[in-house]
């Protein structure tokens, strides 16, 4: 009996055994999708740092040509509406982020309960903006005349809060995570539905609270739409939408060279557009470069949310 047992155990073996030139093979292949992932951001970060001059005359290089930090010094000129449009970025992030994940974790457990009587409509109502989009004239209407929320803060947080994807995440996670019989015990010890919630669900779903702080995080972080669309003072624009202002005065700065005259002509051919225009990106990704290993740990223990078990 043990022999048979261990032919099979060893014709198994051989099935998930992988040869040593496949895993060359698939070794090779993730190198190179990680060099993919990791040159660019090496390519941006050296043409931020070249000089305006080098980069007309050699192109792009990994290694820069002539090193200069004229495109950083440039959008410090910048720096009091830079500090203020970060201060703008952070509190939305901070803001958002928090009442995202509040908001997405209560409706998706609130599904997640089979004897909730109006899962049905829930779920529908969830999942028809997953299908259909309103559309942007009435969303427009809707945020900046119904609700008022235009050139307000409002306006950058709300409308990013919920989304109908970070909703089943949240249900599929709760379903499969969260027993009944635990619910089922905390009613019988007399707690309420806002304590089951906060101090039984949530301390046990940080990997979900994780993934979906990270997902809300780099979409308000990244956002500039909003701010183009509902933000018209200055001092309430973002800093993503702040930079891409910058960036495109200096596009089209750069392409009236000939209608600006002698002097305009002069200050529009010693701007540093292209390392002006990499050092926006390395400021707009570096906050959140620094921020991720801290959500790394529960992140990947959040990439198997909803995955189906054995």
């Amino acid at each position: 009996m043990a022999k048979k047992e261990k032919v099979a155990l060893d014709g198994l073996e051989k099935f998930n055994r992988i040869s040593h030139p496949t895993n060359i093979l698939f070794n090779l292949l993730f190198v190179i999708f990680s060099l993919t992932c990791i040159i660019p951001v090496l390519l941006v970060l050296a043409i931020s740092v070249t000089s305006e001059q080098a980069i007309n005359k050699f192109g792009y290089h990994l290694i820069p040509q002539a090193f200069s930090v004229e495109g950083y010094a440039f959008l410090m000129k910048q720096g009091t509406m830079i500090a203020r449009a970060f201060g703008v970025s952070l509190l939305v992030t901070v803001v958002g982020t928090v009442l995202g994940v509040l908001l997405t974790t209560a409706m998706g457990y609130a599904m997640s309960r089979p004897n909730y009587k109006l899962k049905g409509l829930l779920t529908w109502i969830v999942f028809i903006p997953m299908v259909f989009n309103g559309g942007l004239v009435s969303t427009y209407f809707v945020v900046g005349s119904l609700l008022g929320l235009k050139n307000t803060l409002g306006a950058l947080i709300f409308p990013l809060a919920v989304s109908s994807f970070n909703v089943v995440i949240c249900k599929t996670f709760f379903k499969q995570t969260v027993p009944d019989s635990l619910i089922e015990s905390a009613k019988i010890d007399g707690a309420g539905q806002f304590t089951i919630f906060f101090r039984i669900v949530l301390p046990i779903s940080l990997p979900l609270l994780a993934t979906i702080g990270l997902f809300l995080t780099f979409a308000y972080w990244n956002d500039w739409y909003q701010s183009m669309l509902y933000i018209d003072q200055a001092g309430l624009k973002s800093l993503q939408a702040l930079l891409n202002d910058i960036m495109s005065d200096i596009a089209a700065m750069s392409s009236q060279i000939a209608n600006l005259g002698a002097e305009g002509a002069a200050i529009a051919a010693n701007m540093p557009a292209e390392s002006a225009r990499m050092a926006i990106v390395v400021i707009v990704v570096f906050p959140i470069a620094c921020a991720y290993p801290y959500f790394q740990k529960y992140f990947i223990s959040g990439l198997t949310v909803g995955a189906v078990k054995g």
